[in-house]
């Protein structure tokens, strides 16, 4: 561990003012559970639950590509009870939608991301594809007729698989779904031919060998999937994209508010069986501050930006 992060970690959190006692924290998630965004987010819930001495209980509040769940964050009291469970999708929404219930710039603060966890690209164990080389071949001598599954236009899925096609010069075809769970079943079924997920979400069905995984990105192997070949050591080298999730609240939340709840995640996501439970699911811990967060939250928009332009999709 560095000095900086030691130095995060030792920072009392009592030092900052209590959040009020004898009261839950709520925890929207804006998607259906199950997820990897869902199941993360549970687990660091109950991380942070002892270190603030309090409950902290989550809730599914699904639809409109996750807009439902955050606008009933946004309109919520800031005193740190209600906060947003939420993945890189938040970053993609002005590219989706023309209008937003909520103010997307303003109306929420980034408290800390959870975890990061590398796309995979994952066929149907039985698939035809049985190598990332002969599904690029069809695509290319066939465009449109691959198709993948996704968890809704604009979801994380979605630009994944946009900004997969851009990178490996490839056209598929598009079937959005209510949720990622969704996509995932029909993939399962044989109705859709591949689908591009974080390793977290893939895990169950790649451990019992009801999918298989053709490629995954990163800039080493994943240990969660050693087996499992990088984009660019199999012919699509411009494509690495992380999935991320991460806490936000509402606007006005006191910055000694913020800081205390970031510190809370910092020193759940630090014990020993968090870090292993995230390595058992491909991923690696977050922590960072909220300056850092936000920082990364406006990369990534310029990165979907260009993505949302390149692949023509036009907020609705």
């Amino acid at each position: 561990m560095n000095t900086s992060r030691r130095a995060l970690l030792a920072l009392p959190l009592l030092a900052a003012p209590a959040l009020a006692q004898g009261r839950s924290i709520r925890v929207v998630v804006p998607y259906p559970p199950g997820g990897a965004t869902d199941v993360v987010t549970r687990k660091v819930a109950e991380g942070i639950a002892p270190i603030l001495g309090q409950p902290v209980v989550v809730e599914n509040k699904a639809g409109g590509s996750g807009t439902i769940g955050t606008a009933d964050v946004a309109r919520a009291a800031p005193d740190g009870l209600t906060l947003l469970g939420t993945d890189n999708t938040y970053a993609m929404l002005p590219y989706v939608f023309a209008r937003l219930p909520f103010d997307h710039a303003q109306d929420l603060l980034p408290i800390t991301v959870s975890n990061f966890a590398p796309v995979v690209l994952t066929v149907k164990a039985a698939s035809r594809f049985t190598t990332l080389a002969t599904l690029l071949a069809e695509a290319r001598a066939n465009p449109g007729r691959i198709n993948y599954g996704t968890g809704g236009v604009g979801s994380s899925l979605h630009f994944a698989a946009e900004a997969f096609q851009q990178a490996a010069g490839v056209e598929l075809f598009h079937i959005p779904f209510k949720g990622a769970g969704e996509a995932t079943l029909n993939l399962l079924n044989g109705t859709v031919d591949m689908v591009m997920g974080s390793i977290p979400s893939a895990m169950a069905n790649l451990r019992a060998g009801t999918i298989r995984a053709l490629a995954v990105c990163g800039t080493a192997r994943s240990a969660a999937v050693p087996e499992v070949p990088l984009f660019q050591q199999v012919g699509v080298p411009g494509f690495n994209m992380l999935n991320w999730t991460g806490l936000m609240a509402p606007k006005g939340t006191p910055a000694a508010t913020v800081l205390r709840l970031q510190q809370a995640v910092a020193q759940a996501l630090a014990a020993p069986g968090m870090r292993e439970f995230l390595a058992g699911q491909g991923a690696t811990p977050g922590g960072m501050a909220p300056t850092a967060f936000a920082a990364l939250m406006a990369e990534e928009g310029r990165l979907w930006r260009s993505v949302a332009e390149k692949a023509r999709i036009t907020p609705q």
